[in-house]
């Protein structure tokens, strides 16, 4: 049976998953989709499948931009999805980093990949069957999320595929999501 059929939601990482990962992106001139992701999304959407983005933001407890500063390119980021007919469910994110230098954000918390909280935020929020879901990112914390939430697969985006043969739990690697989408859902 394809993947296709054994999966209706799919948690996406943001940075290096859909957009090139330049370091701490927070606007909109610089963010730049991958080639090939609005394509891949659209086809996810038009099989039903749940999109949710779930994206570490440590910039913002390091000071390097506002929460504002996410939501706005996050919700400019949705409406060029939306103009392309993908839907994306939701989107978390976590504004915490541990070594932060906003006194409020700077903690470890349980919504910081690779702790699994804003998967099991969503699935709470939307009744997701986790066992129905898998996660797509380009670090290993990405995947540890997944798997710490006990998701059906777990897949990297790693165009070096170097990270992949290092580690026996993850189920593809793929140089991005239109070769994850168009190579392997099928199968």
């Amino acid at each position: 049976m394809p993947l296709k059929n054994k999966i209706d939601n799919i948690f996406l990482d943001r940075d290096g998953v859909i957009n090139i990962d330049s370091g701490y992106v927070h606007k909109w001139s610089e963010f730049e989709f991958i080639e090939g992701t609005l394509e891949a999304l659209k086809y996810l959407t038009k099989l039903g499948i749940k999109l949710i983005i779930v994206t570490n933001q440590g910039g913002i407890a390091k000071g390097f931009y506002t929460e504002e500063d996410f939501q706005e390119l996050n919700k400019k980021m949705i409406d060029r999805m939306r103009s392309n007919d993908i839907k994306i469910l939701d989107t978390f994110y976590c504004p915490h980093h541990k070594d932060g230098n906003i006194p409020k954000l700077s903690m470890d918390c349980n919504y910081r990949k690779p702790k699994p909280g804003m998967i099991l935020a969503a699935a709470e929020k939307y009744s997701l069957d986790l066992s129905r879901s898998i996660i797509i990112g380009d670090k290993e914390t990405d995947l540890m999320a997944g798997k710490n939430a006990n998701l059906y697969q777990y897949f990297l985006i790693d165009p070096s595929y170097e990270l992949s043969n290092k580690k026996s739990y993850i189920n593809g690697c793929f140089k991005n999501l239109n070769d994850f989408v168009f190579n392997h859902l099928e199968k």
